[in-house]
Formats: structure tokens, sequence, C-alpha cells
């Protein structure tokens, strides 16, 4: 996951001296003393005993620099050494479904579960100590692996879009079945329709927005194998005649069919089943190549086609959203914009809650077209020589971006 950061020395530079002194003059350079700061972990609420808060690492990321140091006994991690500055700060540890039972007093069955806790650009400037909430996430089978929402120039250096896809990793150690799983396409309009405020407000926490929803069909089993994928295209072509940074994505397990005739699509890929769109003639995956482009899935008996719309807050005319209960998600993936302003990628445009992504991920191009892929790291591997994908409900730690990773593909 790639993050942008503010100068690593804070300057109010113009200071004037006037023949009567109208205001001080601040200049941080002068201010550069190492400090020092703790971080105070407190256990999700889900937790009835107040144990389990030492040995654990917590990191602080400014850039490309990175600070650890892990919890005593009490939670409190404490840093030394350093420069006044902007930090992100994340923190997390899996524990055993045993585990899981003694802190919670939980019987259901799970494969265990990820504790996780993240403040993003939070400025630094003096001796001090910080909170550092989590949360608990359950150890979920099927994850979003990768996006790719980039597109890239064409061999004649024209935007190409038709070979975005998504791809799903099944993170278990049994076959699971993904038949009648949604997919959604998060809200992403440059004015946000809704904060996160806003849906505090209005639905107290309960709903995300979802500008498309889409279902691989459940007219039959599709099982996934452990460690197996299941490839969501657009187009399902070769697309590496047009471009170096494109893929062949022929053997897709599902395609968006473009029904406008722009995109070619494959006959003998079976079809996603488009469940909700706000654009009326937009039929395949409106992942956008700058973002905002998070993406969810999700299970539920409901019938989505009932569920509300909304239009922007305090509007009573324009597009509408699908409202998703947040109840019913398994994974979300936040990805959000880079710009070229100060901090390079603004935290208050997020969409999804902290306990369905603390964190974000982003390409490195304002505008895309990059042929980035966003994909999961990996965790470890299994004796057998599996990849267990990071998974800590925290984008920034879970996500990185590649040029090279190919579908299917995932470092080992």
């Amino acid at each position: 996951m790639t993050t942008k950061h503010l100068s690593s020395h804070f300057r109010l530079v113009g200071c004037a001296i006037f023949a009567t002194l109208l205001a001080s003059c601040v200049d941080f350079d002068d201010a550069t003393h190492a400090l020092s700061a703790r971080v105070q972990l407190s256990l999700p609420s889900e937790f009835t005993a107040n144990t389990g808060l030492g040995g654990h690492d917590v990191t602080l990321t400014m850039g490309t620099q990175r600070h650890t140091a892990t919890t005593d006994a009490e939670g409190i991690a404490t840093f030394t050494g350093l420069v006044p500055d902007v930090y992100d700060i994340s923190c997390s540890w899996t524990i055993s479904a045993e585990e899981y039972r003694a802190l919670t007093g939980d019987a259901q069955v799970i494969s265990g579960a990820s504790i996780s806790g993240s403040l993003n650009q939070r400025l630094i400037t003096q001796d001090e100590t910080i909170s550092l909430p989590t949360s608990l996430s359950i150890d979920r089978d099927i994850i979003i692996g990768k996006i790719f929402y980039a597109g890239s120039k064409d061999l004649n250096n024209r935007t190409y879009m038709a070979g975005k896809y998504v791809e799903l990793y099944n993170q278990s150690n049994d076959t699971v079945d993904v038949s009648g799983l949604y997919l959604g396409l998060v809200e992403g309009e440059s004015t946000q329709a809704y904060t996160l405020e806003n849906l505090h407000e209005v639905y107290e926490d309960s709903v995300i927005l979802l500008k498309q929803v889409f279902r691989i069909p459940a007219d039959a089993p599709y099982c996934v194998a452990p460690s197996g994928t299941v490839l969501i295209v657009n187009s399902a072509i070769d697309h590496t005649p047009n471009d170096t940074l494109e893929n062949d994505l022929t053997d897709a397990d599902f395609e968006a069919k473009d029904t406008s005739g722009k995109m070619q699509n494959n006959p003998a890929t079976p079809a996603l089943e488009l469940v909700y769109t706000m654009y009326p003639s937009v039929s395949n995956m409106n992942l956008v190549q700058s973002g905002p482009c998070g993406v969810v899935i999700f299970r539920t008996d409901d019938d989505v086609t009932t569920w509300p719309l909304t239009y922007p807050y305090g509007k009573t005319a324009g597009n509408q959203w699908i409202l998703c209960p947040k109840r019913h998600i398994i994974d979300g993936v936040e990805c959000l914009r880079l710009t070229n302003k100060t901090p390079a990628v603004d935290v208050g445009t997020k969409r999804l809650y902290a306990d369905i992504d603390a964190g974000y991920t982003v390409i490195n191009a304002i505008s895309g077209w990059n042929g980035e892929v966003v994909y999961r790291r990996t965790s470890k591997l299994m004796p057998d020589g599996r990849p267990i994908l990071t998974d800590t409900n925290n984008s920034s730690n879970d996500f990185q971006t590649s040029t090279t990773i190919k579908p299917r593909e995932y470092d080992k």
C-alpha cells in the first residue's frame, strides 16, 4: 500500500518583522528536537477480559520511514527520537479460535480473528500519549485479493480501460462455494453523496452507499479451492496486444457484460449478474481509474432489488445510490484518490467505516492510466507452499501496488 506524506520539517515561511510586533512567527526548524511518544492500545469492545495487551508491534509510518515499538503488559508502546511530523499509526495481530472464545465468551465456530487499530495522518509535535483503539475482525474465507482499476495507455498513448478487473481469493483451508456472492462498488463521486458523518446522522452507521451491485450466479455451485481465485472482469479477452501493462483475461471466471457494445465481451465467459446500477447506460463494472474506487463483497438472503435508494445528502433529486446494510459485508477495500495537494490523500473522503476498512489503498498516479494493480501482501506460506494473504482489516497495511503482478499471482 503506497501513502504520501507531509514534509519531514514544518516551516512557516514569509514571517515579516514590523516596527510594531503584530504576531509571533514559529519556525519548526527550530523545534526539531527529538520527541518521545507513547501509544496506548485499547482492546476491542467485544473482549470481556482485559488481557493480551502486551507483546504487539506498533508502527509509526512517515512516507518510507517506519518506526516500530513493542507494547508492554499495559499495552503501551514507547517511541523515542521522533522528528515532529505527521505519522500513520497502526497495530495488528491475530488470535486463534480458542483465544477468541476465551477473550470474548463467544462460542461460534471460526478459524481465528484479527485485532487491528490505525490512526491516519496523526500530527505529533510534542511528547504525548496517544490512544489507539482497536477493532475485531473475524477471519474471512473469501476476501478481495486484487483490484485493477487504474487502466493504462495503449500503444498509441490513448487511455485504455477495458482490462479492469477484481479478483477474489479463498483464504481458508476449505473449498468455498461463492455462488450467490454479491460484489458492490462504493459511491465515489468527486463531491461525496454522503460523508461518514452524514451516514452517522441519518442512518446511525448502519449502511453504506453503492453505485452498482453485481452477483455471481446462484443457479449452480461455483466452488473455489483453498488459495483459489475468482477473476471478475469487464472484458474477458487478451488485452496484452494493446499495452504491455495489460493482462490476458481470457480465463476469467465471470464477465460483467457490456450491453452498450463499447467493450469486447467473450461469449464463452459466464455473465456476472447486474443487480443494480445507478447509470442506466453502464452495465459493466464502473471502476474509476483515478479513484475513489471502493469495493465490497457481501452475502444476503434479501431481495437486494428491494433495498432502499437515496439521493445525495439533503437532496431530493439527482442520482440515487442503493443502501447496503453494513451487517452483510464480508470484506471491503477503500481505494482513495491521490492528489497534488498536501496531504496527498484526504482521508476525510473515506466512504467505508473503520470496521470495514480501517485504512485505504491508492495508486501512484493522480489521473490513473499507469497500469498499477493494488493487491494484498502475502502474510505467510503454509507448509504446502500455499500463500495466506495479509488481512488485518486495514488496507494501508494489507495492500501494495505493482505493474508486474499478474492475475491469480501473489508475492511469495
